[in-house]
């Protein structure tokens, strides 16, 4: 199977924008937490109207959860988008995540279960981007190296044709765009997580 380039797919998206302000389109865009959301803000802040949100159901334990929002929110004001982006957070329900992991709790990290854990998020992405009448929706989950951008691409595909919005295509690692991260988290003094955010993830990094 041919290995897709995810990110020249987004500069084609980007080269076709109207170049005009008033005439950005809305991007809806499901970020997982600050760091990782840093350098995608930076990137796409100046081609999108973007409405971040925050919808981390998998987040063990609820003070890590209000901590990652909390750094999110930071970050905005501290790197002047506040007048341009807007932020939502969705519902925290860890309840209905432990109930999509159900019988997978010991699949090992990046398996099936993670899989399952990208979609239930940006299925709710997808659903709200629908709701507030965005043109695009993605996600900052594949700028990290640990998760699998196919799977990521797949999955907003499908949920494109079957909410009908589009997903806009992302490999937000390439172009520097995960060292980019990394240095945005210093010059901003980000708080770094350790673990994805689950309790799984959580439980994988001590026994490592």
């Amino acid at each position: 199977m041919q290995k897709i380039n995810y990110q020249k797919l987004l500069d084609q998206i980007i080269d076709q924008l109207p170049k005009e302000i008033d005439a950005k389109p809305t991007l809806f865009l499901h970020a997982c937490c600050a760091p990782c959301s840093s350098y995608v803000l930076e990137y796409l802040h100046t081609y999108f109207k973007i409405i971040v949100y925050f919808y981390n159901p998998n987040i063990t334990p609820e003070e890590e959860y209000e901590k990652r929002l909390a750094e999110i929110r930071r970050f905005i004001h501290n790197a002047g988008y506040e007048d341009e982006i807007t932020l939502i957070e969705g519902n925290y329900d860890p309840e209905r995540f432990f109930a999509m992991a159900k019988g997978m709790e010991d699949l090992p990290e990046r398996g099936q279960r993670c899989y399952h854990c990208y979609e239930l998020r940006m299925r709710e992405a997808a659903k709200e981007a629908v709701t507030y009448g965005a043109d695009y929706f993605t996600t900052t989950l594949s700028i990290s190296p640990h998760k699998n951008a196919a799977w990521i691409n797949e999955i907003g595909e499908r949920l494109a044709t079957e909410y009908g919005v589009a997903h806009l295509p992302s490999d937000f690692k390439k172009k520097s765009g995960y060292l980019r991260s990394i240095a945005l988290s210093e010059e901003y003094n980000l708080y770094r997580q350790n673990y994805c955010g689950c309790i799984f993830s959580k439980n994988a990094l001590k026994s490592s």
